[in-house]
């Protein structure tokens, strides 16, 4: 991915998006809402507080949720369902979902954040077999 230019899209193509600037910072969050949100282990979020958003197509698809009481916020398209970008102009942020991003991501994540929440069947994963393709 060009440092400065990110594209992407949710899984039926109705909402494009590019990304202008740097992420600083990528987590895979293990807290029972990015669970949820996820339908697996954990989220894998990359995060800019200088990275700008530009809505190619399909903004009027975006819908987003927001967790009361809390400062949970979930994007994504009301046709395919599919985890989308969060501008949080008020706290300067901009949360992106890896899955979403189309570009080479060249930015490692930095750690496994809120493990006091992981999932019980969540351990030694790395252990299991590597299969290319579905199973069978």
């Amino acid at each position: 991915m060009d440092e400065n230019l990110a594209t992407g899209q949710c899984l039926c193509g109705a909402v494009k998006f590019r990304i202008s600037g740097q992420f600083e910072s990528f987590f895979l969050c293990h807290c029972s809402r990015c669970r949820k949100d996820s339908g697996s282990a954990h989220s894998a979020n990359l995060f800019s507080s200088m990275a700008k958003i530009i809505w190619v197509s399909g903004d009027e698809n975006i819908k987003t949720f927001r967790l009361s009481g809390s400062r949970h916020v979930k994007s994504f398209c009301s046709d395919c369902g599919a985890a989308l970008p969060v501008s949080q102009p008020e706290v300067g942020l901009l949360v992106v979902p890896a899955g979403s991003i189309d570009s080479r991501i060249d930015i490692r994540p930095n750690a496994h954040i809120c493990c006091s929440s992981r999932a019980n069947w969540d351990n030694d994963l790395a252990s299991l077999e590597w299969i290319d393709g579905l199973p069978g």
